[in-house]
């Protein structure tokens, strides 16, 4: 009957197939739009990257110009009053409730189009139709789910046209810089929100990304899932898709204990896998020690200190930063492992434009630790003598 569509299905179907569209939408923006237009992560086929585009027309809207643009502008101005769409500087109910109006708001930015929106789709029908006629293909896509379900694809329409909205451009643009847990201590405040995200391709692991932007695979650790990476895996066993970049691997030969550029250059491409590893190697350890001989009026202090004390010092807030103060003062070994983390991460922006430099303070650095009498501290600056570029030769 009309009323029931063409294809005339269940509710457990229409709610199947429902899931499957806007599934298709999603891994359309994160291999698509995000992956490769955005970061050049990988590459793909003609043929898939045209599916996508015409995909996105019908059921966002979404130009590739614009959403490449605004994004490419959230990274260089993370965290920052010009950042499009940052929920530390417009409020986190803003990004939820307002992400679409905020993505549209800065599409109609020409400037942010022309620095932003390099090396996009000009084709004749992109200029033609999807830029020109932006709104037909979702028009079109409501024909459709009319003629295939009936009245009720006006609700299955609905979804689709608020899926993007609500995942992308509200959950992990506002929650992914909120709240969830932070592997790597990037200078933003992305966060991952939950390591088994189906509903958002992978896009949940936002930290993981603002970490290593460029690369294809944004899951790191081994219970974490990349439904985008899985795909991507896919389409370049059947020749779609060829990746370019993934996150660096940190490659260490046990028994080294000579500091040379080779370890030099390894410690600045993992620098991050490297921080994070200061945490749990130094930071966690000796914070346990303090505890365990601290009397109950400074467990407090430690206690809320001890996530504090690897945190990004330029996402601190005072009070933060007071109750770290209050934690050094009852430790001078906790003073030390502090400026000892502080004193490595400078190294990154001072000297990683000079290898030599960088060397130099690298050894300084380990040369401080291995005179600082703290066994953890010590141990990690003798890890530190083991990276390389390379992985062992067997």
């Amino acid at each position: 009957m009309w009323y029931t569509g063409f294809l005339d299905l269940s509710v457990w179907s229409l709610l199947g197939v429902t899931l499957l569209l806007t599934h298709v939408t999603i891994i359309a923006v994160t291999v698509y739009l995000h992956r490769y237009s955005a970061h050049r992560a990988l590459e793909l086929h003609p043929a898939l990257k045209h599916f996508f585009r015409f995909w996105l027309w019908l059921t966002t809207a979404m130009n590739t110009r614009e959403w490449t643009a605004i994004h490419r502008k959230h990274h260089a101005k993370c965290e920052t009053p010009e950042d499009p769409h940052s929920p530390v500087h417009k409020g986190l109910l803003t990004v939820l409730r307002k992400g679409a109006e905020l993505y549209m708001a800065e599409a109609k930015i020409e400037e942010t189009l022309r620095i932003y929106g390099k090396n996009c789709p000009d084709d004749w029908i992109e200029r033609n139709l999807y830029t020109r006629f932006p709104n037909a293909g979702i028009v079109l896509m409501l024909a459709l789910d009319l003629l295939l379900f009936g009245v009720i694809g006006l609700s299955v329409w609905a979804v689709q046209m608020l899926w993007i909205p609500l995942w992308a451009a509200g959950v992990v643009n506002g929650l992914g810089h909120a709240l969830g847990y932070r592997n790597f201590e990037c200078r933003d405040a992305a966060t991952n929100l939950v390591p088994w995200g189906i509903l958002i391709g992978g896009e949940e692991l936002h930290n993981n990304h603002h970490t290593y932007p460029n690369s294809a695979k944004l899951s790191v650790k081994k219970w974490e899932f990349d439904l985008g990476w899985a795909w991507i895996r896919l389409f370049s066993l059947l020749g779609l898709a060829e990746v370019k970049r993934t996150a660096p691997i940190a490659h260490r030969i046990e028994g080294k204990n000579q500091l040379d550029m080779d370890s030099a250059m390894a410690i600045l491409n993992n620098r991050f896998q490297i921080m994070a590893q200061y945490r749990r190697l130094v930071i966690a350890p000796l914070v346990r020690q303090e505890l365990a001989r601290a009397d109950a009026s400074v467990r407090r202090h430690l206690r809320r200190a001890k996530r504090l004390l690897a945190r990004e010092p330029s996402l601190l807030h005072d009070e933060q930063q007071a109750h770290i103060e209050v934690a050094l003062e009852q430790s001078q070994s906790l003073r030390v492992i502090y400026e000892q983390r502080l004193a490595l991460q400078q190294i990154w922006s001072r000297t990683s434009s000079n290898g030599h430099d960088m060397l130099v303070a690298i050894h300084h650095w380990i040369s401080e630790a291995e005179a600082s009498g703290i066994q953890v501290l010590r141990e990690f600056a003798a890890q530190l003598k083991t990276y390389s570029l390379r992985p062992a030769v067997a």
